[in-house]
This record gives C-alpha cells, structure tokens and sequence, in this order.
C-alpha cells in the first residue's frame, strides 16, 4: 500500500508552504517598528532596573519546587553530573522496556 506519510518530496513541499505562510506572516508586520525606545517594558514611565528585570528560575518555579522538595532531594543525590552514567541509565531503561515489550509478546 501506498503511504504518504513518508514521503520526502511531500515533506519538502510542506516544509516550503509552511516557510512561505510564515514570511507572509512576518512581512504583514508593522513597518514603523524601530525598537529602541518602542522595545523597552512599559512600567509606569520608570526606569526599569536592569538587574531586577531578570527573573531566576527558581523564583518562577518555587511552588513546584517547594511541592516537590523530598522528590527532588532524593534526585540530586542520584545525579553525578557524569555523562556515562546518565548513558548506563539510558541503556537500563530501554532494555527494561524491550524486555517487557518482548515478554508481552510472548506472553500474548
């Protein structure tokens, strides 16, 4: 049977359509637009302070982080930061998951 979904040529075809809307999309922008002043975060006609402008991460994720804190504790002891053991993890969880793949056969 014919299948369209892997077909290359019709991928480039989409991809070229899709890129051609998205221009189409970008070029029907304001052209009066020249950032500078136009660019800056309107608070009240203030300055806005560079170094408060930054949000860290951690405050835009305290309530998860809070929640979750005895997960996440329990996880930084496991992490080393070495890429050969998240590698040994990778290679464990997919035999896992083809062993009980290949059971589920068998067992069928």
């Amino acid at each position: 049977m014919y299948e369209i979904v892997w077909q290359p040529i019709i991928w480039i075809i989409s991809f070229v359509v899709i890129a051609i809307v998205a221009y189409i999309i970008r070029a029907s922008g304001k052209a009066d637009y020249k950032g500078g002043e136009q660019g800056k975060p309107f608070l009240s006609g203030n300055e806005a302070p560079k170094e408060e402008m930054h949000i860290r991460a951690s405050n835009i994720y305290w309530g998860f982080l809070h929640s979750l804190k005895g997960y996440y504790n329990s996880m930084k002891k496991m992490h080393s930061g070495i890429i050969n053991d998240y590698v040994s993890w990778f290679i464990l969880i997919t035999a896992i998951i083809f062993i009980s793949l290949f059971l589920m056969e068998v067992i069928k």
